[in-house]
């Protein structure tokens, strides 16, 4: 009986394409998301494929100490680091939620040393949100 040839792209051999070398990103779009619960950050490529993300949770934080500013700036430090072992010089950051680790993850991109070319705030805020419930009558 005559053995099948694997394909190249299929998911059970768990590669698809070929990865030789790494691909060297000069820009790219940086993605924070603050809720009250945890902070999430992901890179990406201009094109939008994501190329690393962290969130507070994935660092180990677990709980109430997911929501603080030290567990943002640790998720957004580990989601920057292998961008800019890539060749990351310069992002575009967009920032979205209300949470406390929108400033502590700015810092920290800040600090790692790739230029912003421009900073958005995308926080979606209600025009007149929804209907209040009713009056509580005691």
């Amino acid at each position: 009986m005559a053995k099948s040839i694997p394909k190249i792209g299929s998911r059970k051999n768990g590669r698809i394409g070929s990865r030789k070398y790494v691909r060297k990103i000069h820009k790219g779009v940086i993605y924070v998301q603050a809720g009250f619960n945890n902070t999430i950050v992901t890179v990406t490529d201009l094109r939008g494929r994501v190329i690393s993300w962290s969130s507070a949770g994935s660092c180990g934080f677990k709980g109430t100490r997911r929501s603080t500013p030290f567990a943002a700036q640790t998720a957004a430090g580990n989601a920057i680091r292998t961008v800019v072992d890539r060749g990351m010089q310069r992002a575009e950051v967009i920032i979205k939620g209300p949470g406390q680790g929108r400033d502590a993850a700015l810092r920290a991109i800040c600090r790692s040393g790739i230029r912003l070319r421009f900073l958005r705030d995308v926080t979606p805020l209600p025009h007149n949100g929804c209907r209040a419930p009713k009056k509580r009558r005691i």
